[in-house]
């Protein structure tokens, strides 16, 4: 089993250029595992993990409700946001400065068969990271992402996550709001779901501007130690 994942940093790139590439190296792992088993041969497969931050972009889910978009195709251009539907689970989501976007393209066959678990170390990376700056996030029974104040009036997303897999090769991943400008969220029910807040990790921490590659490297860390990864860095993926 290869535990080695190449974290490639991407910059600020457009989501469709950004979900092409991850395509094209998913389908390279899937690819190298047909040819193994076809041919009877023990050729280790990558893991990637990229980190990217997109332009403003709303994105839904194959399972979406295109009504959960609140804005008509004018405003979007208005707004200078664009919009896709794609091939990932979960229903509407948001992109866009100030963001962490997360895409990890894993083949579990190095680590573990089992989807469940991938989604909630995912989670858990998360919440161990935000315990770091003294806030304690958590699961919302039944409702996708990172949340605070789970159960009351007042209980808001910070993460929200959708991903795909295919012969136990995943993609597309987590986006957690760090310096986010939340009134993008406005134009959208989050995640298709009524009634909940979207937050960011600079307006839980009452501070203007939170590091980025700081909430990065710590993501980084708790990736590593539950998913007992070794980690290789590759800068500025063009």
């Amino acid at each position: 089993m290869n535990k080695l994942v190449e974290i490639q940093e991407l910059g600020l790139k457009d989501y469709k250029e950004t979900w092409e590439y991850q395509e094209q190296l998913f389908k390279s792992v899937i690819d190298i595992k047909i040819k193994n088993r076809r041919e009877e041969l023990s050729i280790e497969t990558p893991n990637y993990f990229l980190y990217v931050e997109h332009p403003h972009v709303y994105t839904l889910g194959k399972s979406g409700d295109i009504d959960n978009l609140l804005i008509s195709e004018e405003k979007l251009t208005e707004i200078g946001a664009t919009f896709y539907k794609n091939n990932r689970g979960g229903d509407i989501t948001y992109h866009g400065p100030g963001q962490i976007v997360g895409y990890p393209i894993l083949d579990l066959e190095n680590f573990f068969t089992d989807i469940h678990k991938y989604l909630r170390f995912l989670e858990e990376m998360v919440i161990r990271t935000l315990a770091e700056y003294g806030l304690k996030a958590e699961r919302s029974k039944g409702e996708t992402g990172v949340w605070f104040d789970v159960g009351t009036p007042f209980a808001r997303k910070i993460c929200a996550f959708g991903v795909r897999a295919s012969r136990w090769v995943t993609m597309h991943g987590f986006a957690l709001n760090v310096n986010a400008n939340l009134g993008y969220f406005d134009h959208m029910i989050p995640c298709g779901i009524k009634g909940k807040t979207v937050t960011s990790l600079n307006v839980e921490l009452g501070k203007k501007e939170i590091p980025i590659e700081e909430v990065k490297q710590k993501l980084l860390h708790h990736f590593s130690e539950l998913f007992e990864a070794e980690l290789k860095q590759k800068f500025e993926v063009n």
